[in-house]
């Protein structure tokens, strides 16, 4: 399944780090050796790239040419950097807010949440740069190009762009079971970032003690919970009702 966003070969991956390029991840063979293997795996750790050891197997199909052992996915998008996106979203005027993806895996949930964040008036979403689901073809799909629309930043840790947010005076609240407070008791009305937790775990515990609140969906049947991207729709939206009555007042 060979697409425009993939590279393949050692060399071309090692010009493509060296140039600037936004790799999404590296497939590397398992048991390769060589200078020029062990080269890339350096500059992969020294670029904080998200990187997996597989078998030939799976490069194989990945890619029918020669790949020498190593396979790439370039980023459709250009990552923005947190810093100036914060800063930027500040001196507009505009109350911010954002979403932070705790490790969110699954493309098409990735994809969704970028769509209803872009109708939602969402000023950027902020991911990690290892353990989520890459910006790919999927994602694009997904997302019905909102991708393109609504900038994406990239941290080395969510912990430090929690950090940021909050020293920028922007709140951070969890979406979270743990929690007494449903979305109707808390305010949406401030600067504020929405974190979203992985489909299996959750939001990670050490992240959850930094929050500055809490919320849950109020759920009245059996199942405990909601596909993320579903629930992420719902906080959007009631930050949305929130604001929307500041407005109409």
């Amino acid at each position: 399944m060979e697409n425009s966003t993939q590279i393949f070969g050692l060399r071309a991956i090692i010009e493509a780090i060296n140039s600037g390029k936004t790799l999404e991840k590296v497939f590397l063979q398992k048991g390769l050796k060589g200078d020029l293997f062990n080269e890339l795996e350096t500059l992969i750790r020294k670029e904080n790239i998200n990187s997996s050891y597989v078998p030939v197997e799976k490069l194989n199909r990945l890619t029918n040419k020669n790949h020498q052992g190593a396979v790439a996915q370039i980023s459709p998008i250009a990552f923005h950097d947190i810093e100036d996106l914060v800063m930027n979203v500040i001196e507009s005027g505009k109350t911010p807010l954002f979403i932070l993806l705790d490790q969110i895996s699954d493309v098409r949930n990735f994809g969704a949440i970028i769509r209803t964040a872009e109708c939602t008036g969402v000023d950027g979403i902020i991911i990690q740069k290892k353990g989520g689901a890459p910006v790919n073809g999927d994602t694009i799909k997904t997302s019905a190009g909102a991708v393109f629309k609504v900038p994406i930043s990239k941290v080395d840790h969510i912990k430090d762009a929690m950090f940021y947010l909050q020293a920028s005076g922007i709140k951070v609240i969890a979406a979270t079971e743990k929690t007494e407070n449903t979305i109707y008791d808390i305010s949406f009305k401030e600067p504020c970032a929405i974190i979203m937790g992985s489909e299996g775990r959750g939001i990670n515990p050490s992240v959850l003690k930094l929050v500055d609140d809490k919320a849950k969906l109020p759920l009245l049947g059996e199942i405990e919970s909601l596909n993320v991207s579903v629930a992420c729709g719902v906080f959007l939206y009631e930050v949305v009702r929130q604001r929307r009555l500041i407005v109409d007042c």
